[in-house]
């Protein structure tokens, strides 16, 4: 097969797309869209070849995995064939992917998303590399490698916080302060839309519901702490809880200064708006900076950490996404792609990615940061201090709850953001055919 690229509206971050529609267990005909499929396989592959299924479809990304790539054919001698597929392509077809003759590695996500494959066994543990591999991961990326049988199926290239971001010449500009608690926020939310600003940028539209998550995501965490927040992802609490309802209660404050009409509008465009100063601020990830080609601008960007809400709570936990790679369960070259996996964990490959792709941070500890941006820097700071590290709604629950029920019921609850507890009560009632217990 030849390397494809599936066409796509626009250029988006990476890891953060819209969440899967019913990921697990769907059929091919039920999807809807182009598959994603593999390259080639069976009894005649060939040996001194490794095939990579990649969702980094957007020039950056794929610019970034052709660096790599690159560098390891050259240093392994082994030729890596490349399926690229548009992001959504990607999610939407894994389940169907895996069934059947995937390639040898692929890229996904670490956290619940990967421990539901392994479960299912649609993956190869990959102990052995993480052998290799191992002395350059903190505790806490090692964990997030790992399945619920404490094998390794994960290989972690990159992480990236959520936080406020802005500009800071328009802060200065406007006389804004960074705020640092709740109160301070909406009052700077109430002067930037009596300044003739949208406060908040936000485009949830079409596949972009996903980014909704970010804001309920810091809500609770800052609200009910990050135990509570876990519990909650993990289906161990009811939505009904009366620590949930304070969440949209919070929410509500926030809503009415939310950019006009973001259920029509993508991301992308959202972020464009902050760019150009037409909106103050915007709750999303350092994948921002995928939207900016002028250095002047990307150097005119800041962020803060979401405020706080409750002291118990202050600041203490980051959503910190992760990205990598996985094995597939029956590779056709078994030995070639744990030798990429292997050079994949490596601080070159690390390097080699940020080189190309200045919107993520390394996860390996041996990898050279001396070329991060401001930006990089004060990220890797950012999650650095972190007491807890979240991973982002749709990655530490179960997609297809967060997919076909969490998100329809917050955006329909955000197009009229009254009765929160009716909500909650509709979601809590579709809780206990995902979760067991």
């Amino acid at each position: 097969m030849t390397q494809q690229s599936r066409p796509h509206l626009a250029a988006r971050g990476p890891g953060r797309r819209n969440v899967v529609g019913g990921l697990f267990g769907l059929g091919a005909a039920a999807l809807g869209a182009p598959l994603l499929s593999a390259c080639g396989g069976g009894a005649g592959a060939d040996p001194k070849t490794v095939t990579f299924g990649s969702n980094g479809a957007d020039a950056t990304p794929k610019s970034a995995y052709a660096a790599v790539t690159k560098a390891f054919a050259r240093d392994s001698g082994l030729k890596v064939k490349t399926n690229t597929v548009d992001h959504d392509t990607f999610q939407k077809s894994i389940s169907t992917y895996l069934q059947g003759t995937p390639d040898d590695v692929f890229t996904w996500f670490a956290g619940y998303r990967m421990q539901y494959f392994a479960k299912k066994k649609l993956c190869s543990p990959i102990d052995d590399v993480w052998d290799s591999i191992g002395a350059n991961f903190s505790d806490a990326t090692k964990q997030l490698s790992r399945g619920e049988d404490g094998k390794y199926y994960f290989v972690p290239l990159y992480n990236y916080p959520w936080a406020v971001f802005y500009r800071k010449s328009l802060f200065a500009e406007r006389g804004y302060q960074v705020p640092t608690k709740w109160g301070e926020f909406i009052a700077l939310a109430k002067r930037m839309k009596k300044d003739g600003l949208a406060p908040v940028a936000s485009g949830y539209g079409g596949g972009d519901s996903w980014s909704i998550l970010g804001a309920f995501d810091y809500l609770d965490l800052r609200a009910n702490g990050y135990d509570f927040h876990m519990a909650l992802m993990r289906g161990e609490v009811s939505w009904t809880d009366k620590r949930a309802v304070a969440v949209l209660d919070l929410w509500r404050e926030l809503t009415p200064y939310y950019q006009q009409s973001a259920g029509g509008r993508s991301w992308q465009d959202a972020a464009q708006s902050l760019l150009d100063k037409k909106s103050g601020m915007a709750v999303i990830g350092l994948f921002l900076g995928q939207q900016v080609t002028d250095e002047k601008i990307r150097a005119d960007i800041d962020f803060f950490p979401f405020p706080e809400i409750d002291a118990a709570h202050g600041q203490d936990a980051v959503e910190a996404p992760t990205d990598g790679f996985m094995l597939s369960r029956r590779p056709k070259n078994d030995d070639g792609a744990r030798k990429f996996l292997e050079f994949l964990g490596g601080a070159g490959a690390e390097e080699l990615y940020m080189g190309v792709d200045p919107s993520n941070l390394a996860v390996n500890t041996q990898a050279d940061t001396g070329s991060y941006n401001a930006l990089q820097k004060k990220s890797a700071q950012l999650i650095a201090s972190a007491r807890h590290i979240s991973q982002f709604a749709d990655r530490d629950s179960d997609p297809g709850f967060v997919s076909t029920v969490v998100l329809p019921g917050l955006t329909e609850w955000l197009g009229h953001p009254d009765d929160g507890a009716g909500t909650l009560k509709k979601i809590e009632s579709q809780r206990s055919r995902f979760f067991t217990g």
